[in-house]
């Protein structure tokens, strides 16, 4: 709190700090303005447990299942920079636009804007296509469907652009704070399904009493992952400079334990909820039939084979990601160039395998964690009598790391400004 209060009396602060919570009431009162001609009392099982369309409903804070006109919120701008991340290491020529500073970085950030728009085109006309199904669009001309699909891909390029001003004017990353409070604001419809459960007499207060210590002795754990990092100690030799002589120095390369845990998470869901995603268009197909339903569908949402299959593809997605991001070949060589070592391992491909070495034994077991906490709410809905939450494990993992930022951020402003904060 003494952040909050330190940067609140810097004027420059506070403005940004007002200007981010006028972008967020925007965002909010989107949220609760219906695309005509829906019906959205249709849309009430769109949003179950086990599809695609429950974690699209969580991240645009029950926009989709109330088809307002932030329906499909900033997904098509995170698939699109999930896309560009991916290609920017498969393609060379991406990859040299990388190394280019921030002239680069910019290049690279104008064609994820580009393709954020084609994916929300795309994505808005699969949206309408699925309400259709659902029966919640009755019989409309071209032009109207026009007119939503136009309506949904300009809402979600105009929630890119507040996170653009979020991100210059306000404080921290704004798509990630946009997500932040989407998911916030679901919040307290949990609490009220909770009490309906109490009133209703499907759990007592001592079952309510004991999942409000579950959760945070988990909120414990996911802040302690979140925070975790291993440092592979550097040293860098005594150099002759201008003529004076300057002594070696001692740092370190930080490694995050959970830097990729919420990017496979993502991935594996994608994955395991793709085929109900797809069944879902055709409810009452024999293949939707077996998909969710079946004993010997590994598909089937809260089964036992789901989840240890979940369980494999997020330890596999968190090593891959944690692989092809940090490059240990790349990183030797720069620790050779600028005459460091490690102590105890020889310079060149030594290095390299002593890194590669400390991010499998990372990521394995920062995958296993987010393996941990994509399937508490699996458990959760399974072996209690807490039915349908959606804020889960999941949830509060991508809300500690987007509070933990927005803290950096203020500190790092405070910093400048010679405040003692919250981090000393």
């Amino acid at each position: 709190m003494s952040t909050l209060r330190n940067a609140w009396k810097v004027p420059e602060l506070r403005k940004r700090i007002i200007f981010t919570f006028l972008m967020v009431a925007i965002i909010r009162m989107g949220n609760h303005i219906p695309v005509p001609g829906i019906d959205t009392d249709a849309l009430k099982s769109l949003a179950k447990a086990g599809t695609l369309f429950s974690f699209y409903d969580l991240m645009s804070g029950g926009a989709l299942s109330s088809f307002s006109i932030f329906a499909m919120g900033v997904v098509p701008y995170i698939n699109s920079s999930i896309i560009f991340q991916l290609l920017t290491i498969a393609i060379p020529s991406l990859e040299q636009l990388s190394k280019e500073g921030e002239e680069g970085r910019k290049k690279i950030q104008k064609y994820t804007r580009y393709a954020a728009v084609v994916l929300g085109a795309l994505q808005s006309f699969g949206t309408y296509a699925l309400m259709r199904n659902y029966g919640a669009v009755p019989n409309l001309g071209k032009f109207d469907v026009f007119l939503i699909v136009l309506t949904l891909t300009t809402s979600s390029i105009f929630l890119m652009w507040l996170g653009d001003q979020i991100t210059v004017k306000g404080i921290g990353n704004g798509v990630s704070l946009i997500i932040y409070i989407n998911i916030l604001s679901r919040l307290p419809q949990e609490v009220l399904k909770i009490a309906s459960l109490q009133e209703t007499e499907a759990v007592s207060i001592v079952q309510i009493a004991l999942l409000l210590i579950f959760v945070i002795a988990l909120f414990v754990m996911v802040v302690i992952a979140t925070l975790a990092e291993r440092r592979i100690p550097i040293q860098y030799a005594a150099k002759n400079s201008g003529g004076r002589m300057f002594r070696g120095q001692s740092t370190h390369i930080p490694i995050n334990m959970n830097s990729s845990g919420i990017i496979a998470i993502i991935f594996a869901m994608s994955v395991m909820q793709f085929p109900a995603t797809i069944a879902s268009f055709w409810p009452d197909s024999a293949f939707n039939k077996f998909i969710t339903m079946s004993k010997y569908s590994v598909f089937r949402y809260n089964s036992w084979p789901y989840a240890l299959l979940s369980v494999v593809l997020i330890i596999f997605f968190t090593w891959f990601y944690t692989e092809v991001t940090f490059k240990p070949e790349e990183m030797a060589e720069n620790i050779h160039k600028s005459a460091g070592f490690i102590p105890g391992v020889r310079p060149g491909e030594p290095t390299a395998r002593f890194i590669e070495k400390v991010l499998l034994r990372v990521s394995i077991l920062g995958g296993i964690f987010a393996a941990v906490i994509a399937i508490i709410p699996m458990a959760v809905e399974t072996f209690s009598a807490f039915k349908g939450l959606s804020f889960g494990g999941t949830s509060l993992l991508i809300e500690v790391g987007v509070a933990l930022d927005f803290m950096r951020q203020l500190e790092s402003q405070l910093v400048m400004r010679h405040y003692k904060g919250f981090l000393k």
